[in-house]
């Protein structure tokens, strides 16, 4: 798989035949079964421990797949037939462990990428690693594939008076289950489908929840008359334009959860499909929250004007006590503060001077699949084209 190593009084210089993959998630998972099905030697680097560390390590103990499994699969392995059509976060990272087995992918584990720079006079890519003992290893290589996701690093907002407040703030990626918060009055800032879970599920432990909504959010049922909603919108789409299938979904949301408004819960003027592609911005699917909502169980306040010891003060003039904070805030990654690529890539996957992203669409786990794919494919087609170069170079050599 490597051409040569190399040492010196620094680091240690590595070349790739292939491209280097940086993520042992889903996404770089996928990428690396593409390329170990074409015959493409590659070398993935993952600054954790395990596979899926995002899952593994920072998700919370009831977390399920939003969507039905069929549209949660990597190529070439389906998950297993007596899966429920949700799994759990412990199934997840099951097929996940099973997927890396059965297409013997090998990640170096605790390499943290420290940088990544495209070297123009010799057409290459730079890949510095820094291990946990402190040594560094460069990868040299011509293509190189960038697969940490869109959810990596935690967001933590700027909030006035975070530092005098005298309770526990944790991010979210921290939470593992409201045991603790048995009894406690607890700030959840963020309404997206983690602040809405967190927020069910401390409920679930006798919790008192109070969730921060600044702006407008689309709340839709899981499934709508059955069928899963994600699943409905994508049939409509086959055959009916995105604005009007927005309509629809919002028509048949409405007849089902009923006016959210009148619990705080004001829709964007923008279609729940339209704001996922044009701003990211994924719909909360409900799985519970919103009967606690209804019922007064989970409190929606307002955005937070200040924090002081135990108090929270919101925009419009109310004061909430509380005794913890949970910053469901979510991600940023490797490329920019937004976690997103500072100029778009070809089709969302395709950068240039060899680099690609994988999982960046905004189409969750089936968009991670299908860049998978088509990242594969096309490493493949230029590394075939190169290994024949080599071998008409070598047979001209020996005339």
């Amino acid at each position: 798989m490597l051409g040569f190593e190399e040492d010196n009084a620094f680091c240690r210089c590595v070349w790739v035949n292939g491209p280097v993959i940086v993520g042992a998630g889903p996404s770089g998972l996928a990428v690396a079964a593409g390329l170990k099905e074409h015959g493409v030697p590659y070398v993935i680097l993952e600054r954790s421990n395990c596979i899926a560390s995002l899952w593994q390590n920072k998700t919370y103990d009831r977390l399920k797949l939003h969507l039905p499994k069929k549209f949660c699969e990597l190529p070439g392995i389906p998950f297993p037939s007596d899966y429920p059509e949700y799994p759990s976060k412990r199934q997840f990272i099951e097929y996940l462990e099973n997927y890396a087995k059965h297409f013997d992918i090998n990640p170096r584990f605790n390499e943290c990428v420290e940088s990544a720079k495209f070297d123009e006079e010799c057409n290459l890519w730079k890949v510095k690693t820094v291990s946990l003992d402190g040594s560094v290893v460069e990868y040299i290589c011509q293509q190189l594939v960038v697969a940490t996701g869109e959810n990596a690093d935690p967001v933590v907002p700027e909030i006035e008076g975070l530092t005098e407040f005298d309770g526990e703030v944790i991010h979210a990626c921290d939470y593992r289950n409201g045991e603790r918060y048995r009894g406690k009055k607890v700030l959840v800032v963020g309404c997206g489908n983690s602040g809405m879970e967190l927020s069910l599920d401390l409920c679930i432990h006798d919790a008192k929840p109070a969730m921060v909504v600044r702006s407008s959010v689309h709340v839709l049922p899981r499934e709508i008359f059955g069928k899963s909603t994600f699943e409905t919108a994508m049939l409509f789409l086959r055959w009916l334009p995105l604005w009007l299938v927005d309509k629809i979904l919002l028509a048949l949301t409405w007849i089902i959860l009923g006016n959210l408004e009148k619990y705080g819960l004001k829709r964007s003027p923008i279609g729940p499909l339209e704001l996922k592609n044009t701003q990211g911005k994924t719909p909360v699917l409900d799985i519970g929250a919103l009967q606690r909502i209804k019922s007064g169980e989970i409190q929606i306040v307002t955005g937070i004007k200040t924090l002081s010891p135990g108090t929270a003060e919101f925009i419009n003039g109310d004061k909430v006590k509380i005794d913890s904070i949970i910053l469901a805030t979510g991600y940023q990654d490797f490329f920019t503060e937004n976690g997103f690529p500072k100029s778009a890539f070809q089709n969302g996957w395709k950068g240039k001077d060899g680099l690609y992203a994988a999982g960046f669409t905004r189409r969750g786990i089936a968009g991670a699949s299908a860049d998978a794919v088509k990242i594969s494919e096309d490493i493949f087609r230029i590394w075939k084209n190169d290994m024949k170069q080599q071998k008409g170079r070598r047979q001209i050599s020996t005339l």
